[in-house]
This record gives C-alpha cells, sequence and structure tokens, in this order.
C-alpha cells in the first residue's frame, strides 16, 4: 500500500515510536515559529534550559501581534525578544515586517519540512507542503533545543477537491464549506490532506487559506502536495532552489476521502458566534453592515487585496461602513503600492492599518456597540474583537467588498460587474532588510537581555499530590474557547507576567473566578474546573493552562478537550480529565468539593480513575488516556520539571 504525503514526512523525521495512528510518536523538528503574543513567554522557558544555541535548522521569531505600543508592556517585550533572538541565534521578523504566516510562507516555507510554531494558525504553512503544527509555547521551546515534538500519529482524511471555482467564489468559501462539513469537533487527532485536480487552479496562497482555517474544525494539521503551483510561487519569491516535489502515491492509504465539487460552492459566510455556524450569503443578504475588515492571516495576500481593489474601483466606502485594510505583510504592501492597488484602495476610503494581526485578535478596530462586522479572518467567537455584544461574520474578500458597497451583507455575485482577473506577478519585490538575521550579530556572547518589570519568569511546578482535594470552581458549558479562559485583546499586554495575567482567567464567563480561586487555593486546596464539549478550542496561547496552574488548579473534567490545549495543561501539570458518560457531567455542580484518591499511584499504574464527590456522596470514573511520557510529565508537576 502507498503513502500519503502525512505519513512520508512524519516517518522521515522519526525520532521515537512508529507510523501507528493513535499511538504517540516523536518527531524532529526542522524550523519553528513564534509570535510576540506567545513568543516571551517560549523564550523565558528556553533560557531556563541553559542551551547555548537553538538547534533547528531555522527558527524565526515574529512580532506581530501586540504592535500596538500603548503603555511600556509590549514595547518592553519587544525588546527581549530582539535581545534573546540576537543572543541565541533566532532570525527577527521586526513589528512591520507582517503577520507570522504570511511571512513564513513567503520567505521560509519549504515543502517536505516540518515546522512547529507557537500559533495555532501554523498549518498556514500546510499550503506549501510543510508539515506545520500549532503548539505551545513550551513545546516550541523545546524543539528550539533540539527535543522532539511529540503528536499522536494522526489519522489522514483526504479531501479531493474537484473542478474549478466559479466567478465570486474563492479559497475562504472552500475552507467554510469544509467547516460546514466537519464542524469545529470531533477531528483530534486528524489531518486533512488536499488533493484532486481542482488544486491545479489554485495557487499557494489561496491553498494556505484553505490550511489556515482547518485549525478551525480542531485537526493536527492541513497540507497540500508540492507541484508546479508551489514551485512558481517559490520562483516569485526568488527561493525556486528551496522546491521539492512532495505528492502521495498513486495507492496511499487513508482513514476516509471525501469529494468536493468546487463548481457548487457559493459564496458563504460563518455566522456568530462560531466558525461552524455556515450559512450561504444568499440566505442572510439584506443585514445592514457597520464595519469591514479585510486581512488576518487568513485573507492578506497579494491576490486578496488586489481583488479587492478592482472590486471597489470608482466606488467609495458605504457612509456607514468603516473599512479597514491590514496587509499580511510588507512585500503585500509592497508590491500592491507597485501596481497600483493600493491607491485604488485609499480612493475608495479604505483606512489602511498596519501589516500585523490587529482586529482579528481584538487588538484594534473594535466595532461599535451591536455591531455588525464584516471579516475575513477565521475566529468570530463572542467578545474577540473586543466588543463583547458585536456580531463578527467571517467572509471571503469578494463578499467582504460587496458589503463596503453596498451597506448591506450582499451575495458579490448580485454586484452586476464582471468579476475582476488578476495577474498575480512572476517576481514580488523581495526587500528582507526587516528580518535581522543570526550572521547579522557580530557578537552574540556580548548581549546582555533586558528584562521590562513586566517580565517575570515561569512558573514555578510542584510535583503531582498524592490526592487532589478541592472544589469545582467554575463549571462551564461546550466550546470554551482559549479566548474565554485567557482574554486576548488589551488583556494580552500582561502575557509576561503570569500573577496579573491571572487575575483576568475566565474574566468574561466568571469575573470573580480569580478571586473564588485565589480563596481555595490559600486555604489548602486544589482548584477543579468542569466542562463541556471541545474545551480550549482556538489560540495555542499557553497561557490557558499556565494561568490556571498558578491559581492552584490541579485537574480540568470535561467532556472532551482540544489537541493543543490538553498538551499544554498537561506540559503545565494538570490532569486533563474526561467524563465516561454525560450523566457524570450533568450530576456536577459549580461549589461542590471533589477529591480524587491516590492520584500519583494510579497515573504510575494506569489504573481507573475514580472522582469523589463529596457534597453529593457519589463518584465517578472518568478517562485520561496517558503516555508513558506523559505520565512523567504530570507527576513531576509540569514538562520543564521533568526535563530536569
Amino acid at each position: 500500500m502507498g503513502k500519503s504525503i502525512t505519513r512520508k514526512i512524519i516517518e522521515a523525521h522519526l525520532i521515537s515510536g512508529s507510523y501507528n495512528p493513535g499511538s504517540e510518536a516523536g518527531i524532529k523538528i526542522d524550523q519553528t515559529l513564534t509570535q510576540d503574543a506567545t513568543g516571551t513567554m517560549a523564550y523565558l522557558q528556553f533560557e531556563s534550559m541553559n542551551i547555548p544555541e537553538v538547534k533547528t535548522d531555522l527558527s524565526v521569531s515574529y512580532i506581530d501581534h501586540n504592535t500596538v505600543q500603548i503603555g511600556f508592556e509590549n514595547a518592553d517585550d519587544h525588546q527581549y525578544l530582539r535581545d534573546i533572538a540576537g543572543k541565541y541565534g533566532i532570525h527577527l521578523s521586526r513589528a512591520g515586517n507582517g503577520i507570522c504566516h504570511q511571512v513564513h510562507l513567503e520567505r521560509f516555507g519549504m515543502p517536505g519540512k516540518t515546522l512547529l510554531g507557537s500559533d495555532s494558525h501554523t498549518p498556514t504553512a500546510g499550503g506549501i507542503g510543510m508539515l506545520a503544527i500549532g503548539a505551545g509555547g513550551l513545546d516550541v521551546a523545546i524543539a528550539m533545543g533540539g527535543g522532539a515534538f511529540y503528536l499522536t500519529c494522526p489519522q489522514v482524511i483526504k479531501i479531493n477537491l474537484i473542478g474549478k471555482l466559479s466567478p465570486w467564489v474563492s479559497a475562504k468559501d472552500i475552507i467554510l464549506k469544509v467547516l460546514e462539513m466537519f464542524t469545529t469537533k470531533g477531528n483530534v487527532g486528524c489531518v486533512f490532506e488536499y488533493g484532486g485536480n481542482g488544486l491545479s487552479s489554485l495557487t499557494v496562497p489561496e491553498r494556505a487559506t484553505i490550511a489556515n482555517m482547518g485549525a478551525e474544525c480542531g485537526v493536527t494539521t492541513s497540507i497540500f502536495p508540492s507541484d508546479e503551483m508551489t514551485l512558481s510561487f517559490l520562483e516569485s519569491q526568488q527561493r525556486k532552489n528551496d522546491w521539492t516535489e512532495l505528492k502521495a502515491d498513486a495507492d496511499a492509504e487513508y482513514d476516509r476521502i471525501i469529494d468536493i465539487d468546487l463548481s457548487k460552492i457559493v459564496p458563504l459566510a460563518a455566522t456568530p458566534h462560531s466558525p461552524e455556524n455556515i450559512r450561504t450569503v444568499k440566505d442572510i443578504n439584506g443585514i445592514k453592515v457597520d464595519q469591514v475588515c479585510v486581512g488576518s492571516c487568513t485573507n492578506s495576500s497579494y491576490k486578496d487585496l488586489s481583488t479587492v481593489a478592482e472590486i471597489l474601483r470608482g466606488e467609495i466606502a458605504h457612509p456607514d461602513v468603516s473599512f479597514v485594510i491590514a496587509p499580511g505583510s510588507k512585500q503585500v504592501l509592497e508590491n500592491l503600492s507597485r501596481d497600483g492597488y493600493l491607491g485604488k484602495l485609499l480612493s475608495s476610503g479604505a483606512r489602511i492599518a498596519e501589516s500585523a494581526c490587529g482586529f482579528c485578535i481584538g487588538n484594534s478596530q473594535s466595532p461599535p456597540s451591536g455591531a455588525v462586522s464584516l471579516r475575513t479572518s477565521n475566529r468570530n467567537f463572542s467578545g474577540r474583537s473586543g466588543t463583547a455584544d458585536a456580531g463578527v461574520y467571517l467572509v471571503s474578500p469578494e463578499t467582504a467588498a460587496a458589503a463596503v458597497i453596498t451597506g448591506v451583507i450582499t451575495d458579490p455575485r448580485d454586484l452586476g460587474i464582471e468579476y475582476p482577473l488578476i495577474r498575480v506577478p512572476e517576481r514580488f519585490i523581495i526587500d528582507d532588510r526587516m528580518i535581522i538575521f543570526p550572521e547579522d550579530i557580530p557578537d552574540p556572547s556580548s548581549i546582555t537581555v533586558r528584562r521590562g518589570p513586566n517580565i517575570g519568569t515561569p512558573p514555578s511546578h510542584v510535583p503531582m499530590p498524592d490526592t487532589i482535594s478541592g472544589e469545582v470552581t467554575i463549571k462551564v458549558e461546550d466550546r470554551i474557547t482559549t479566548d474565554h479562559i485567557m482574554p486576548a485583546g488589551f488583556r494580552m499586554k500582561y502575557r509576561s507576567n503570569i500573577p496579573k495575567y491571572a487575575e483576568f482567567v475566565f474574566e468574561g464567563v466568571d469575573s470573580t473566578f480569580h478571586e473564588r480561586a485565589l480563596r481555595i487555593k490559600s486555604g489548602g486546596k486544589h482548584n477543579i474546573i468542569v466542562a463541556g464539549v471541545s474545551y480550549g478550542q482556538g489560540s495555542s496561547r499557553e497561557h490557558a493552562a499556565i494561568c490556571p496552574q498558578y491559581l492552584g488548579v490541579k485537574a480540568v473534567i470535561a467532556r472532551s478537550f482540544e489537541r493543543i490545549h490538553a498538551a499544554n495543561l498537561i506540559n503545565f501539570g494538570i490532569m486533563p480529565l474526561t467524563f465516561k458518560n454525560d450523566a457524570a457531567y450533568a450530576a456536577i455542580d459549580q461549589g461542590d468539593e471533589i477529591e480524587i484518591p491516590d492520584i500519583r499511584n494510579t497515573i504510575e499504574s494506569d489504573k481507573a480513575i475514580i472522582v469523589k464527590n463529596k457534597t453529593k456522596g457519589t463518584e465517578f470514573e472518568v478517562l485520561c488516556d496517558l503516555s508513558d511520557r506523559q505520565r512523567k510529565i504530570l507527576l513531576a508537576g509540569g514538562a520543564l520539571a521533568a526535563e530536569k
């Protein structure tokens, strides 16, 4: 039986284990990326390992998230990141150079290589044929130190894209269709591998859009072949020598095969407040729009923005619409300017934002109260925009442009104009001067790393106690995201100061959680979180584990977990426990006194884990599927402690 692309790359990078879906495997990581919202903590953890320089082929530190420098905190973090990069042999992409995923695709991505990033949308690089995986910052730090990255060897789902898209339908509509089919839950431990004759008309940036939002389905990653279209993209980036052909064997084995007829896809939208709430644009036609934001790591390429510029040629933004454009990179912006598209966008009333994450993470451009915001980004969780009661719709650049003109949600096919055909340059303007390369640093050993007053140290690790005994500090429903656990936006400036950031755990869900958790911890008891389905959706932000750990959380009992967050909980010594049945979840309440006896011995011997509800006088069994490596980490109280 032949091999899939996924299997070929994993087997070529195996350090431990074997290619056996469902079992744990350790793989070598060729490249890593961090961004400033997660990078400081990742590098604090790397420093604690006392390794003189990174051991990967390439590691890049991007400053792209918290570039709005109100107060000293973000600027201090950026200063720290520059010093760390220079000292340890890390490439630094400075603020203004662009969004990590867009820049990495342009300048560093290589087919057949592995990439580990402290950002959940790292799979964007799957569009160029990389096995690109999002993870917590500690996993990335370990990989930079030469350690293996451990993952559950995935099931591979083949998605055949057949035929060709109709005018006014684009790559964003393809991934929204995939989300409609697979939803945001139930896909943990899977990889989406794309194929089919429809790939011949999809460029690398379009493939990257699709791979990017596979993260919303909860898959480990998404990957495309490396073919003539990939070669064309790398030639346009003057990186032809980085190309290698990569394809599945004709008789490759897959766990499931899905066909999608591209000609049957219509303009789609993800409606509030989840990427899985898919409707046709025609169905929601006419809803008044207050804001349109085009950009983010999902849709900020040259093709995306030049298409918007051509649709808006000669038009001006509707008086009721605030129209924002955020190019994905400095390169995109420079090439738009060279080819006249930037002027067209400005003439249409576009507000040009930084080449940064900005509006996507609620760091800027928050909409008015109760507003409707159309965005080409990837997440529309409640409150993520920075406005609690705003309704965010995720759409294609074409649908976004139609709303700019009309002031309401409009199927772009109804504009009555010809669909613009954009000629992507054969060669882009390339200017890497906003990247500081390790070879640019004359004497790394002489660098003194500067730490502002908001930058703390990695949290200490306390070994797993013999018994977990405490209180259900909070009980939450299904689909709690890492944004619910640790708010992004303006709160994220405290990411390097764990005691301060911990004050905002579950802020938008229950603002009294922090106070209650500290009271329980100070009383010598443990905090326990109870949750529903798909706990920990969204960002790879490991602070959603670090801050609860700081507050004394020792266990999360959920109906199910998302991959990255479950791994982060283990890395910081928190037990991720799963209810065996829904009845047990229904029977437990916030405030119940809970005990999990003899937990150390239970972990070591892999016995059944019994939870005693002392308030109700009941007990129930929970599940915790752990490898031997994960047992060692939990017993030590965290991954850093286990490494020592």
